[in-house]
């Protein structure tokens, strides 16, 4: 038996926590992945896993191994994209995490425009507003909009996210328009759970920096609060690529154009640089031509 093959075997059982799982992946027999791991395990004169009727654990030594096996099967294949230029040829299932009202209403187009470049990929989409572990959760590659932080993963900038201050032409009819941050202390605001007004107009003067703005609706979901702003229930702070249609037609207008909020961006977040696997290099580098640094929802709005 070819030693790669128990290694990719090995790997997949500690990855998926089960044989079958591990055989599904692979596309062969439990049995014959219980006969690769058996024969690894002979030939390094170590026991790698623990197995019981219910469960598979990972010894000490067998864990150390996972983590070299890893690394060799990842070397493996970034010297074989290297050697053959597969980076026109990414195949496998990519797993990716994305935002949930960002990726219903602009990736589908994306992404089939990708896998008509890359059929060999697979896609395997998990919608979430919470930030996923990457490691924990097995996930490639995930997409997130907001403010760059420190962290381990690697982040590459995929396209700036304008945000805008808005409301329906009933409300603003009804209410007034306010001209500066201070204003909207007479109006009621649309509060989007992530985001921070305050800190949005902070960058304006420390005067807007403690703005009590009154709010009777609150909301963790953009398509929501944008609905609600529409039906002139209040002002809204909401990125254009929600707002760019709803601009576009006239149901919601851009208030306060002096005091633009600064950009967010989208990212492409994942674990390691060094063993990017080229599915996820081409999903990367694929999306950050097809969004641009300037998308085009703002050319709609």
């Amino acid at each position: 038996m070819d030693k790669l093959d128990t290694m990719r075997a090995f790997t997949a059982v500690v990855q998926e926590g089960a044989f079958a799982k591990a055989a599904e992946k692979l596309g062969i027999s439990p049995q014959l992945v219980s006969k690769y791991v058996s024969q690894l395990e002979e030939q390094l004169k170590v026991r790698l896993l623990n197995r019981t009727t219910r469960r598979v654990n990972v010894t000490e030594a067998g864990l150390a191994y996972f983590e070299r096996c890893q690394q060799v099967l990842i070397d493996i294949e970034e010297m074989d994209n290297a050697l053959t230029d597969l980076s026109d040829n990414a195949s496998g299932t990519l797993k990716i995490s994305a935002p949930m009202s960002f990726a219903i209403g602009h990736l589908p187009d994306a992404l089939t425009a990708f896998q008509q470049q890359y059929p060999e990929v697979k896609l395997h989409i998990t919608l979430t507003d919470k930030k996923v572990d990457l490691l924990e959760d097995g996930v490639d590659v995930a997409l997130r909009i907001g403010r760059l932080a420190s962290s381990s993963l690697v982040a590459k900038k995929l396209a700036p996210i304008k945000l805008v201050i808005c409301a329906s032409p009933s409300y603003l009819q009804q209410h007034g328009t306010p001209e500066t941050p201070q204003d909207l202390i007479e109006h009621n605001f649309l509060h989007f759970q992530y985001s921070d007004l305050n800190y949005v107009f902070s960058r304006f003067g420390e005067q807007f920096s403690a703005l009590k703005v009154p709010s009777d609706f609150s909301c963790n979901n953009g398509d929501m609060i944008v609905a609600a702003a529409i039906k002139g229930r209040g002002i809204a702070l909401q990125p254009t690529f929600l707002v760019c249609e709803a601009l576009k037609n006239g149901q919601l207008q851009t208030l306060m154009p002096h005091y633009t909020p600064e950009p967010l961006g989208l990212y492409g977040v994942y674990a390691h640089r060094k063993f990017l696997a080229s599915k996820v290099r081409c999903f990367i580098n694929f999306l950050s031509q097809y969004f641009g640094d300037k998308p085009y929802w703002d050319e709609l709005a």
